[in-house]
């Protein structure tokens, strides 16, 4: 009798070629719900609700509210998905900016924030951390280049490393990251904006 190689792990070159099928067969069920396919938007659904529902209870922590949240996520995504570009993003990475930043409007509506300056402060915020540029938690928890970015992240000093994950993970605000850290909030912003500066460079290999 043959091994079947069970309890074997597959080779990096098994993993890396089944990653790309799974992009590939995502990125055209995210097209063709784009083209009002439901079959494709139930297949959407099931490759990537886990990973999503995964951000939206990160960042809500509550489940009954991360459930809400995913369901508006995935009402935005079928909404928005004629507006996908596949060259500009991966799937996963398009849509798990979609789910975060869903989940952070619900955490900032429904979490009591402790100063008047947070309560002015949180569009802004959103607009300086993100910069234009794909959601950091995305890839920090979703994308193909997490070992990479991992690496990148842990070459940062220990405070703008740590205030980079709340911020993206926990959709903390300046202002909370300043008052956690005991530090005045100029003080913070500048160590966000750093860190951010040295991962991109890290990230686009120009450090």
């Amino acid at each position: 009798m043959t091994d079947s190689g069970e309890g074997l792990e597959a080779p990096p070159g098994n993993k890396d070629s089944e990653a790309r099928s799974r992009r590939t067969a995502l990125t055209g069920a995210l097209i063709a719900t784009g083209l009002k396919d439901r079959h494709a938007f139930r297949l959407v659904y099931d490759m990537t609700s886990a990973k999503l529902f995964s951000i939206c209870l990160r960042i809500c922590e509550d489940r009954q509210a991360a459930e809400d949240v995913l369901q508006e996520v995935y009402l935005i995504i079928w909404r928005r998905a004629p507006s996908f570009e596949a060259l500009r993003s991966s799937p996963i990475t398009w849509m798990a900016t979609i789910a975060r930043n869903r989940a952070i409007d619900w955490r900032r509506a429904n979490v009591r924030l402790p100063a008047e300056e947070d309560r002015c402060a949180p569009a802004a915020v959103e607009i300086e951390l993100v910069d234009g540029a794909p959601a950091a938690d995305t890839a920090m928890i979703l994308d193909e280049d997490a070992q990479k970015l991992h690496f990148c992240l842990m070459a940062l000093d220990e405070r703008p490393r740590r205030a980079i994950r709340a911020a993206f993970l926990e959709g903390l605000t300046y202002s909370e990251l300043a008052q956690r850290d005991g530090v005045p909030l100029a003080t913070m912003k500048s160590t966000v904006r750093r860190g951010l500066l040295q991962l991109r460079k890290c990230l686009n290999n120009d450090a």
